[in-house]
């Protein structure tokens, strides 16, 4: 199953894609689409959606999964990363993905085993278990492999319950 996930964000939206089949994990392709602070919002959000546009249409995802907001004690950057996640989620419902959102305590559940594991120990377990020589850079990018990853296992954990 090919799986792209997606941590969103206005300035900067993460993403990483990965191919994974039982037990095994690859690496596809991770990175993030920025958009310059000084643009205006609408065309912020426009650079985005036709990013991930151009993602779907290269990587051809099977699925994909976005991170929840996290609501912090600043409400404008919530606000921002709403808008970005507004934007994704239709870039994704466009292209007719089956999509699951997952907040980012159930993001370090899967990947690192406890739903409180540090931002570094979530990342050293995306170099873990994806394989690779050194963490994924920048963080949003790492953040994105994450939720790629968690909705891999949770995907995969549903499919063996509907066997059963």
């Amino acid at each position: 199953m090919r799986v792209l996930g997606i941590d969103p964000g206005t300035a900067i939206t993460g993403y990483g894609v990965i191919e994974g089949e039982e037990d095994s994990l690859t690496l596809v392709v991770y990175g993030t689409i920025t958009t310059p602070s000084h643009q205006p919002l609408p065309q912020r959000l426009q650079q985005i959606y036709r990013g991930l546009q151009a993602l779907i249409a290269e990587w051809q995802p099977e699925s994909a999964a976005v991170e929840d907001l996290f609501f912090s004690k600043n409400a404008r950057t919530a606000l921002a990363v709403g808008h970005a996640r507004g934007v994704a989620l239709l870039a994704l419902a466009d292209a007719g993905l089956p999509i699951r959102e997952y907040k980012p305590a159930e993001v370090k559940q899967a990947v690192a085993g406890y739903g409180g594991a540090p931002k570094e120990q979530v990342q050293g377990m995306v170099q873990l278990l994806l394989g690779l020589d050194e963490i994924p850079r920048p963080d949003d990018a790492a953040d994105a492999l994450a939720v790629a990853i968690c909705h891999f296992h949770s995907a995969r954990w549903q499919s063996l319950v509907d066997q059963a």
